[in-house]
């Protein structure tokens, strides 16, 4: 084992007594600190929340609030983090967790420690100020509206869930919270770097977690291991592991390679690092990308957010992932990185089949590219029994360029009705040189509820999948009807 220290809430701590499956949760709990606890094993409920100390958007580093369920314990290897236990100075109260207890933000207990991690969390983002508009005053379609008086983004929690209902007193003290103190300990390790990412290897019960230190290590690694899983927020992979029982004979982290982690805005292109997180594509991006954003707002939860990569989600090769559709309607393209070099595929052309790519063994999504200007009229509408958190059953990309009231340009990428992810090519044609109007949109609409092959499942029906991808392309007509709307940047 070659694993260094993990600093857990201000101590260095051995790390060990883990095996390349065991998760952080059970890790941190085996060390007595069992203010995190299981809920659901799959990322939904927030139970586990902890705190982790990642590379900052907007300073040296930043407390980045994950689910100890999903990540391996491994990962945490020369890591550092905290959990509910280590907030409070002594006898006194961590801020959040002060106005949690005056407020009544708990009733029995089970979910208040991930609260209050993932609230603190936020109590601790750089940029979080007061805001002129309250949640009461501010309108539904007002862009802030789950923002308080203090800054704090409610969409925070979002990925945690009280069992007992007791979601307004939260609010309240998530909206009471002042701002952090400059001498607070935490907020003053955000103005430090973050740990260096260092080799760590962890073997048990003949399987093998690796973190390699740079890419050059991780080719070499999967030339000679080429079935290697590689993770890098472990939101699908940890769920693999908790409740289907998979045990990979190895596991390769990939989420700290600086190689994978870049951020390129040029004149003709955007490309993002392939383990990015989603909240980082987010923040880098700052409204660049429309369609990014509104993808990446309805994509699970922050928390899960804060971990997922658009290299995992693309290399699962889901046909109901969220992040192809958006990509595909704005012609993105992935680059794959090998011993031999690198290349780049067309998203359009890298799916082959259910879970399966162009990608060979070997290798490795480096990042994903996509070409600027982007299309004047974007959108992204993902149809789900909930609102936030859940997994699509229907999810449409629209990318269109639109001149004089004609459509010259139209793109959009479909998930959950195929075997793969896939662009509704005949319904692009259908609007290509035709009038933006209620008679082409209503004909075209008819073309994209026949697009793909969807099924019935537990989620929908195919049926009701071929009605949401027509009633998709009446709701953007509806949205925007305007005759000139084209990208000039």
């Amino acid at each position: 084992m070659d694993a260094p220290d993990v600093t857990v809430n201000g101590r260095a701590v051995p790390f060990a007594g883990a095996t390349p499956h065991t998760t952080a949760l059970d890790w941190l709990r085996g060390l007595g600190l069992t203010g995190a606890k299981e809920g659901c094993a799959e990322g939904e409920c927030g139970a586990c929340s902890v705190m982790v100390a990642r590379p900052g958007v907007d300073s040296p580093t930043e407390w980045t609030a994950l689910n100890a369920c999903l990540m391996p314990a491994a990962q945490l290897a020369g890591q550092e983090v905290v959990t509910a236990e280590g907030l409070a100075d002594g006898d006194v109260l961590h801020p959040v967790q002060a106005e949690m207890a005056a407020r009544g933000g708990s009733q029995c207990g089970y979910c208040t420690p991930g609260f209050v991690c993932s609230m603190a969390a936020e109590f601790y983002r750089p940029g979080r100020v007061p805001t002129s508009s309250t949640t009461e005053e501010a309108g539904e379609d007002d862009a802030d509206h789950e923002c308080g008086p203090n800054g704090f983004d409610l969409h925070a929690l979002s990925g945690n869930l009280c069992r007992c209902t007791g979601y307004r007193p939260i609010r309240e003290a998530a909206y009471a919270v002042g701002q952090a103190d400059d001498a607070d300990p935490l907020t003053a390790r955000t103005r430090q770097h973050p740990p260096a990412t260092t080799y760590a290897e962890v073997s048990a019960d003949g399987a093998r977690f690796v973190r390699p230190a740079d890419l050059p290590a991780l080719l070499d690694l999967l030339a000679e291991e080429p079935d290697a899983v590689l993770v890098a927020g472990s939101t699908d992979h940890g769920v693999e592991v908790n409740l289907r029982g998979a045990r990979p004979p190895l596991t390769v982290a990939v989420d700290r390679l600086d190689e994978l982690r870049g951020f390129t805005l040029a004149d003709d292109h955007v490309e993002l690092g392939a383990a990015l997180t989603l909240t980082e594509i987010e923040r880098r991006l700052a409204g660049r990308l429309p369609l990014i954003g509104q993808m990446t707002a309805q994509f699970a939860s922050r928390l899960i957010r804060n971990g997922a990569t658009l290299g995992g989600n693309l290399g699962t090769g889901s046909p109901i992932g969220d992040a192809a559709p958006a990509l595909l309607a704005l012609e993105a393209e992935v680059v794959l990185a090998s011993a031999a070099g690198d290349r780049t595929v067309r998203l359009a052309d890298y799916f082959t089949g259910y879970r399966t790519s162009v990608r060979e063994p070997g290798e490795v999504i480096r990042a994903v590219r996509i070409p600027l200007p982007a299309r004047g009229l974007t959108a992204f509408h993902k149809i789900a029994k909930r609102r936030f958190d859940d997994i699509s059953s229907v999810a449409v990309g629209f990318a269109l360029d639109l001149e004089d009231g004609v459509v010259t340009a139209a793109r959009i990428g479909l998930g959950g009705v195929a075997a793969t992810p896939i662009r509704a090519r005949a319904t692009e044609t259908a609007l290509e040189g035709r009038a933006w109007n209620a008679d082409t949109v209503a004909a075209a609409a008819d073309v994209l509820g026949g697009e793909g092959t969807p099924l019935d499942d537990h989620r929908a029906s195919a049926a009701y999948r071929a009605a949401m991808l027509r009633t998709s392309l009446l709701k953007l007509h509806a949205e925007h009807p305007g005759t000139s709307e084209r990208a000039t940047a």
